[in-house]
Order: C-alpha cells, then structure tokens, then sequence
C-alpha cells in the first residue's frame, strides 16, 4: 500500500532532527548516565551477590554435612551395639546345643538350669524352649507356661526352618506381649532336627534409650515394611505404622532429610541390621543443628549491605565522570562520521562488484571460446577464411565484447565520486544505473519492479554518486523487506515548488510505529544480530540534506513501506 503525502508540503529545514542526530546532538546524556550506572552496579555487585550466596549455600551445606555425617557416625556406632547384642544370643544358645545333648535339652529341669545359666552370663533372655519339627515346644523353661504350643504357622518358626536361624520381628505370639524371638535349628541324634528358641523383651528399647541423639532426636527400629520394633519419640509406640520413605538395603548408613507430619524437618540416618529385617533409624532436629548458621547469616547480610552501599557511591561519582567526559568527545563525533558513510559506499560498491563479475564472466567465457574456435579453423582450413558462418561468430564475439564495456562504464559512473559540482542529473537515466545491478537479486526473489518515471520530468540538481546511494540504500531495504514474489513501485511527479517528488514504495513488512521516528537516527536498527550497522538510512537522511531535498518515510505493519524524496530541480538549494 503506498501511502501518499500533500504535494503542498514545505520544505524540511535543512537543520531538521535528523542533521542534527548526524551531529551528536539530541543525545539524552542523562539517560546514558542511567543505563550505566545501572548496568555498571549490576556487574559489580553481582559477584559480592555471588560470593555471598555461595558462601551462604557453602556454610550451610557444610553444616548439613557435618550433621549427616554425625547422625550416620552415631547410626553406625548403634547398630554395631544392636548386633552384637544379637549376634551374642545368638552365639550363646549355638554353644546350648553344642555342649548339650537333646536329652538334657528335653528335661525341663535342666532348661531352666540352662536359662539361669544365660540369665547370669549374658542377660536379656525371657524364656526358652526345644520345639520338634512338628512345630510343637517339648520342653520349656520360662514364667509363661508354654510347653505344648505348637509354632508351625509363626513366621519365625518358617524362617528357621528355611535359613537354619533367625531374628523374628517384633510380635505379641501366644502371650500377647511383643517380644523378639531368637532361634537356631540343631540336628538329633536320630538325624531329626529340632530348634532351640529363646525370646526377649526389653533389652533393644533399653539400648537405644542410650543413644546420646541431643536436641530434639530419636533412635529407633523399625522393619522393612515400615512398622515400629521399638518405640519412637515422633512416631508412636511398638508396632504402630509409620509412613517413613525408607531408603533400599544396602551395607553402608544412608542419610537423608525428611519432614515430619508438624512440618519439622529432621536429619535421618538409616542402617540395616544384618541378617535381621531390622532397619536402625537415627533423627536429629536440622533446626536445633542450624541455628548457629542463621545467626551467623544474620551478620554476613549486615556486611554485604554495607559493601553494596560502598560500591554504588563510587560508581555514582565514576560513572558521572564519564559521561561528562563522553559530552565532550561526542562533539567531535560528526567529523568522523562522514568516514563511515564512505566505508558504506565502499562496502555497497564491493556487493555490486560481484554482480558485475558475474554478468562479465559468461560473454568472457563466450569470447575465449568463438576466439579459439576461429583461431583452430583459421589455423586447419585456410579456405574457411570467407565462410559466412566465421563472420557469424567474430559477430557474436564483438556483441559479447560490446556487452562487457556496457557493464563496465555502468559500474564506473556508479562508483564516480571526485564530481563535487552540482550538475543537472535526468532521474530516470540515474534510476537505470542503480536498477541494473539489482535486477538478478529481484529475479532470484521474484520481485516484479514497477516504474512509472516520466520522461518529461525536469531534471534534478545533484551529485550523481550521492544520488545513486540513496537509490541503492533504499531500494536495498526494500529488498529485504520483502519476502519472495514482493512489488516494488517507484514513481516520480513535478510538484508546485522547485522540486521533483520521488516514491519508492515496497510490499514488505513494515516497520512498527514506534521505530517509525527513529529510521534516520544514526547506528539504529533492527537486524544488528545480521549485520546490520543503522548507517544506510542515516546517511541517507544526510544525503539528501546534501543535495537541498528531503526524505520523509510512512509505514504500516505487513502492508508495506515508502519512501517519499523531494529532490531539487535548481540550484538555489544549498548544496551539502
């Protein structure tokens, strides 16, 4: 869509905004003093952040691990305790079976010496009894009465049968009481076996009522599918469920932090006893254990707010310096400006350069072939000397010849830089120049090119590189804004001043109303991360001040851009 403007239109101020962005001025020196004294302050204290925080994570890390490192040396140390408690039960009635025959284990009389015998050597036995392979207890020693029970459905009773010994879990059994039973399986003379079973009560609570957990902590046991073997301080009494996410059996203490149902988070030490279903678990309070670490963060967020306080009052001096030191070096910025408008020509005459190599190779392809297809047939048949079909390609030789100095004085008049008079330019004829080196990109993209340039216009007065890189920058912003099968539109009137009004129009994508006003600001533009460097249009801009004319762009969003030039037909104008 192209957008026209008033042909009543004055004429732009040749000290408009854009010149004066050319020069440095307009510069918003406050806001540069902001933007870096903000960004300046984030890069310096982000690393006394930095340190901070990973001092902060450090410390209590290492805290935490000093703590799990605790709860699994005292788990470590506990279940050491809990199994040679068992193992040496295990042992003593190993040594029963072996010293005794089974008919002294079967007479009651000498059980019971033999549980007084364990009662004063070891302790912790309740009771004791020989049970056949039947499961039925023949001889029983202890204050419950039970000789005669049959045990074939206890768990245990199976365990030893299969494993030749065991350490039952905590259960209540025929006297409703929870106790642990020990038993070992012993061969008869008479190649039977049977089993000796001893149980015990209170001796595993008692131990670890002993373990020194400080604080708010726990030491218990519980079994593999989560249920209490002794009693739990957070968790209830013996055989009470718990919902502890136990850690898989392993040979070594496990460590972990978990949350308790009031929200607590606690240090969990885990270790399985061996050759038992029981799993040692050992709690310490991580509040109690990291409470010197607050305190001590406490005085480390005291400090980092008063480096922060020192670091930002010497960036405020800093950075104010700079910037009054950037008014002054800014000023003399314009006078190096005009060194990166000509390494822009430079660089667009260099994009040129490869077109013309192209349209030059193929009739210098053309010529070195006829030349040497001539050269061969001259050089074999001299009578071929006035065959027609030889004045046919010395034909095709000299167009192709013609064809190759067109291209070349094309390129020289494009790059023509030392004419500093103002001359009468026709704007059609300066138009082809420009459109000659871009019609193979317009055919690659399939971008059709309109031109309605009477020639019946008045000739413009200019430079005609200066007016060439106009064309060329804004035709090749054009281009790129416009996808494959794009219109480009360029169309020229007399108006009623001294001008000639020139419209290049694209099809593209637009440009947003918010960037509208900033196209001619030197180094703005939207395709820096593809190498774009914001010069071609703010030189342009400076251009067509140069030249006594003026530029105005309008633009909407997926309908297209254009470009409106009012270039002069006198020379009254004031030449750049």
């Amino acid at each position: 869509m192209v957008l026209e403007t008033n042909n009543t239109e004055k004429k732009a101020d040749s000290t408009g905004p854009g010149t004066k962005l050319l020069k440095g001025e307009f510069l918003n020196y406050q806001r540069i003093w902001l933007i870096s004294f903000v960004l300046t302050a984030a890069f310096a204290i982000m690393p006394v952040i930095f340190f901070a925080v990973l001092d902060y994570n450090l410390t209590r890390r290492s805290l935490e691990n000093d703590a799990e490192a605790r709860a699994s040396r005292l788990a470590s140390n506990t279940w050491r305790s809990l199994s040679f408690f068992l193992d040496e039960r295990k042992n003593a009635l190993s040594y029963v079976v072996r010293f005794n025959s089974f008919e002294q284990l079967g007479n009651t009389q000498q059980l019971a010496n033999i549980l007084d015998f364990l009662h004063q050597s070891f302790g912790g036995f309740t009771d004791i009894g020989i049970i056949d392979a039947t499961g039925v207890q023949r001889a029983y020693a202890g204050p419950h009465g039970l000789a005669g029970k049959n045990y074939k459905d206890q768990q245990w009773f199976k365990d030893t049968i299969s494993h030749g010994t065991s350490v039952s879990d905590v259960f209540l059994g025929f006297r409703n009481v929870p106790h642990i039973s020990i038993a070992l399986r012993h061969m008869a003379p008479d190649n039977t076996y049977f089993i000796i079973r001893a149980t015990i009560e209170h001796q595993l609570p008692k131990i670890l009522s002993e373990v020194k957990t400080s604080g708010n902590g726990d030491a218990f046991l519980i079994n593999a599918k989560g249920v209490l073997q002794t009693p739990s301080h957070y968790f209830g009494d013996v055989l009470e469920k718990t919902n502890i996410a136990l850690p898989p059996a392993m040979a070594q203490t496990r460590t972990m932090t978990i949350t308790l149902e009031n929200g607590q988070d606690m240090i969990a030490a885990f270790r399985h006893i061996p050759n038992t279903s029981f799993i040692l678990v050992v709690l310490k309070s991580k509040q109690v254990i990291m409470s010197p670490w607050h305190d001590s963060q406490v005085a480390l967020i005291k400090y980092l707010g008063i480096s922060i306080s020192v670091i930002l009052l010497w960036i405020w001096a800093v950075t104010g310096y700079f910037v009054r030191r950037l008014k002054i070096l800014d000023r003399n910025r314009h006078k190096y400006f005009h060194m990166a408008e000509y390494e822009n020509k430079m660089a667009s005459i260099g994009r040129l350069a490869a077109g013309v190599a192209h349209e030059i190779n193929n009739p210098l392809a053309i010529i070195n072939e006829k030349a040497g297809l001539i050269k061969d047939m001259v050089y074999f048949k001299q009578e071929l000397k006035r065959d027609p079909r030889l004045l046919e390609i010395v034909d095709v030789i000299l167009a192709s010849v013609k064809r190759c100095s067109r291209i070349t004085r094309q390129l020289l008049s494009f790059g023509r830089q030392t004419q500093t008079v103002p001359v009468p330019l026709t704007l059609k004829t300066v138009l082809d120049e420009v459109l000659v080196f871009l019609v193979k990109e317009a055919q690659l993209k399939n971008i059709f090119i309109d031109i309605d340039v009477p020639d019946t216009l008045p000739q413009v007065i200019g430079n005609p590189g200066k007016l060439q890189q106009i064309f060329l920058n804004i035709i090749n912003n054009a281009f790129a804004a416009m996808p494959r099968d794009g219109r480009l539109s360029i169309s020229a009137q007399k108006t009623d001043e001294p001008f000639v009004r020139l419209n290049i129009s694209d099809s593209g994508c637009g440009i947003p109303p918010e960037n509208l006003n900033h196209i001619f600001e030197p180094f703005f533009s939207t395709k820096t991360n593809q190498g774009g460097t914001g010069l071609g249009l703010s030189i342009t801009y400076g251009l067509v001040q140069e030249l006594g004319g003026r530029i105005e762009a309008k633009s909407k969003i997926n309908e297209g851009t254009t470009f409106i030039i009012y270039l002069p037909t006198t020379t009254t104008q004031k030449e750049g």
